[in-house]
């Protein structure tokens, strides 16, 4: 497993983290309160934290047209 000692992560760590900031978004967690410190992880936790805000925001979009339709 590739790991990087210096930095303390890994790619688990990153798929965790990324799997955490997604999951912390839906339930409308604030951005500010990651609990990640190191750079590359906390970037992990925002990218996943950033994909589900756009997923929502696809989800409220699309059932914006289908009420409008209906």
């Amino acid at each position: 497993m590739a790991r990087d000692i210096k930095l303390g992560w890994d790619v688990e760590a990153l798929n965790k983290a990324y799997r955490q900031g997604y999951m912390a978004a839906s339930m409308h967690m604030a951005r500010e309160r990651c609990p990640y410190r190191g750079d590359v992880v906390m970037a992990a936790w925002e990218a996943g934290w950033e994909d589900s805000v756009e997923s929502i925001k696809d989800i409220d979009a699309s059932n914006g047209v289908v009420a409008r339709i209906a």
